[in-house]
C-alpha cells in the first residue's frame, strides 16, 4: 500500500502521470487480501521497479539538499 501511496503523491505533486503496465497486468492489488505471499511480492517489486525506473528517466538522478525552512532540511530531486 505504501508504494501506491508514493506513486499516488508523486504524480499529484509533480502532474506527471508514471505508466504501471506491468503491475496493472498482474491484476493484484494492496487490498486483495486473498492472493498468496508471493503473488504480492511480485507486484511490490513490479510496482517498486516502474516507479524508479520513471523518476530516473525523468530527472537526474542526484538529490540536492535544501535549507528553506528554519533549522529544517529537505531532500528534493530534480
Amino acid at each position: 500500500m505504501l508504494l501506491v501511496h508514493i506513486k499516488k503523491y508523486y504524480e499529484s505533486t509533480t502532474g506527471e502521470v508514471i505508466p504501471t503496465d506491468q503491475y496493472d497486468a498482474l491484476h493484484i492489488s494492496p487490498v486483495h487480501i486473498h492472493k498468496n505471499k508471493v503473488s504480492h511480492k511480485k507486484a511490490i517489486l513490479t510496482l517498486g521497479k516502474e516507479i524508479v525506473q520513471h523518476i530516473r528517466t525523468h530527472h537526474n538522478p542526484y538529490i540536492e539538499y535544501h535549507a528553506d525552512f528554519q533549522s529544517e532540511q529537505i531532500a528534493t530531486e530534480h
